[in-house]
């Protein structure tokens, strides 16, 4: 079988970032790498469905509503999918931010927590989330267009 283009990024120099993944005519995947691969422990799995709950929750309430079409996270625990349609890529840049902002910032209840809404609602953590989203502010405070091409 042909690789897919993901498995081609060398894993072992990836650092913590936002690139963009692939593009499948207007629809844009950026890869929100959260984790360096292979080096640092990956994300919880309770963390990592509490940013997803509330980062889709977030995009899916801006001004770009319509131009989201997926947020969510990769197997590997190292980061997340962020899929639009006709959104510049500096508007995702300045969304994500956003987003990450709104994340560690968050008090309140988790959007979808109940056993009707969500498939697994009792493995949540806002906390966790709060410090991924955190870590996230900080690595993404300066990015650009020009970042978003894969370093490896």
């Amino acid at each position: 079988m042909k690789k897919i283009a993901s498995f081609t990024i060398d894993h072992t120099k990836l650092p913590r970032g936002m690139y963009t993944s692939r593009i499948d005519g207007e629809v844009v995947t950026y890869d929100i790498r959260t984790r360096r691969p292979n080096v640092e422990p990956v994300m919880e799995n309770a963390a990592i469905h509490t940013v997803e709950h509330l980062f889709a929750t977030f995009v899916r309430n801006s001004e770009y509503a319509e131009n989201i079409v997926y947020f969510g996270p990769m197997g590997c625990r190292t980061g997340f999918y962020f899929l639009t349609q006709e959104l510049p890529a500096d508007k995702a840049i300045v969304l994500t931010q956003q987003a990450m902002k709104f994340i560690s910032e968050y008090d309140g209840e988790i959007p979808g927590v109940s056993e009707k809404e969500c498939g697994n609602y009792r493995d949540h953590s806002l906390e966790g989330a709060k410090k991924e989203a955190a870590e996230m502010v900080k690595v993404l405070e300066n990015w650009t267009v020009e970042k978003l091409v894969y370093p490896c």
